[in-house]
């Protein structure tokens, strides 16, 4: 086989590949790069919660109260501490119609003004960064598109690896040899720059597929590669199938508080839990959760847990911990913090921090926006390459080779992106009937696709 051959084979795969996910890989970029911004929008967000008179503050118990007041029926789900002096604590409560609220009560005890969770800026990022506004069936659909950037990738590397001695072209564009030239240039060389750091966004964002996820949680399972509750959401959702935002267990919570209350537990157990939390000094967002509220805790299944908890959700996951007391008495009971994961999920948290941007503070910031901003160039030079040279009457594929080479190299390293990524296993099913079965009757469509 001629290396004219397999490098017209391979551009046609990279051709396809990008035509399939460049539209997705850009609203990803896009919205990557805001949610990479999390703390900062919401620190914005929450603005008008912020900088507050301490003078006179009240007990959290009697905080809660007035959040209480404001929404009869409510039980808490999560108390979240200021993060600095002088900002407001957020009750995050669970409605008596099943919604939830985000109430900021002053130090003082005034309620200061609410949030519906799933109305807040980087929420509506988050969905579509994981599911294109159409639950589950986006998340299959970001999923397949991160699979064939896969592709993508690998076969753009195969295309830029150099065949003549000079770097113009290779490592920098050369930027006066004319448009096609310069186009082609930022393309390649952009795209080599920016393959490293694609592929770890790629597959450290497999882990909350939901597909890959829910396999990849079922393989541990089965060979006993599990130690504790996973703190990482599957396709939108926890682990269990249950949402985050959602699935309190509304009578648990009550029985908990009349717990404590019955047991004469003074100062009340919500105030000696802010006491202990802020003992801890622990990394902001510290949440502490009641008896029986089970979505802030992210256990396993969204279950509820009997204990009072104090919790780190830092997005820097090593810097998580999560303690247990008593409800009845106040003890500790349990304390688990990131040393004390098994090793896979120590390594999906500290991809999942990188991912979002959050392993290095602003440093990982900045190296994940020039990442988004680079895999928008390439988008946009494949773009104006494609169209600079699309045929009117044709799709611009690169044309079928006479023979279709078959090397073990290619046909080995498709055969492990389809074992280790299932949505492409099955996309790669659906276009071979495709290919066999049906294109073969259509011969407008075989010649618009470069394929007759």
């Amino acid at each position: 086989m001629d290396k004219t051959t397999l490098y017209q084979t391979i551009w046609r795969w990279h051709f396809y590949a990008g035509l399939l996910v460049l539209p997705v890989v850009t609203l990803l970029a896009l919205t990557g790069a805001a949610y990479l911004f999390k703390p900062q929008i919401e620190r914005w967000e929450e603005r008008s919660f912020q900088g507050l008179a301490i003078a006179g503050a009240v007990s959290p118990s009697a905080q809660l109260a007035a959040g209480l007041a404001q929404f009869p029926g409510a039980r808490l789900a999560s108390y979240r501490m200021p993060e600095t002096a002088g900002d407001a604590p957020m009750l995050h409560l669970a409605l008596a119609d099943g919604t939830m609220r985000d109430v900021f009560v002053a130090p003082q005890g005034a309620v200061l003004g609410s949030f519906d969770p799933d109305s807040r800026i980087i929420e509506f990022v988050r969905r579509i960064h994981g599911q294109l506004l159409l639950g589950q069936r986006g998340s299959w659909l970001v999923e397949l598109a991160a699979s064939w950037a896969i592709v993508m990738i690998v076969t753009g590397l195969c295309l830029w690896w150099p065949r003549t001695g000079g770097l113009a072209g290779v490592v920098w564009p050369r930027l006066r040899s004319g448009k096609r030239h310069f186009w082609r240039d930022l393309h390649a060389v952009t795209g080599f720059w920016v393959s490293g750091l694609a592929l770890i966004l790629l597959l450290t964002g497999l882990p909350w597929a939901d597909v890959w996820g829910a396999a990849f949680k079922a393989a541990r399972a089965e060979m006993g590669l599990v130690k504790g509750a996973q703190d990482w959401t599957i396709g939108g959702k926890a682990p269990g199938g249950s949402d985050l935002h959602t699935g309190h267990d509304h009578a648990a919570i009550t029985r908990g508080a009349a717990q404590s209350h019955a047991h004469g537990a003074s100062p009340p157990m919500l105030d000696a839990m802010v006491q202990r939390a802020a003992a801890e000094q622990l990394a902001f967002p510290v949440l502490i959760v009641p008896p029986g509220a089970k979505a802030a805790m992210g256990g396993e299944g969204g279950k509820a847990s009997p204990h009072w908890a104090i919790k780190s959700d830092a997005q820097n996951r090593p810097l998580r911990v999560t303690i247990l007391y008593d409800a009845t008495t106040g003890r500790e009971v349990s304390r688990d913090g990131f040393a004390d994961k098994h090793v896979i999920d120590r390594a999906v948290g500290y991809g999942v921090a990188w991912h979002e941007g959050q392993l290095f503070g602003w440093v990982n910031q900045l190296v994940g926006l020039l990442t988004a901003l680079m895999l928008v160039t390439i988008t946009v030079s494949g773009f104006i390459m494609w169209r600079r040279r699309k045929p009117a009457d044709m799709l611009g594929a690169p044309p079928l080779p006479a023979n279709l080479p078959k090397p073990r190299s290619l046909l080995v390293a498709g055969a492990l992106l389809a074992v280790l990524l299932p949505l492409f296993a099955l996309s790669l099913a659906v276009l071979w009937l495709f290919d066999r079965l049906l294109l073969p009757r259509l011969p407008a469509a075989a010649r618009w696709l470069g394929a007759a």
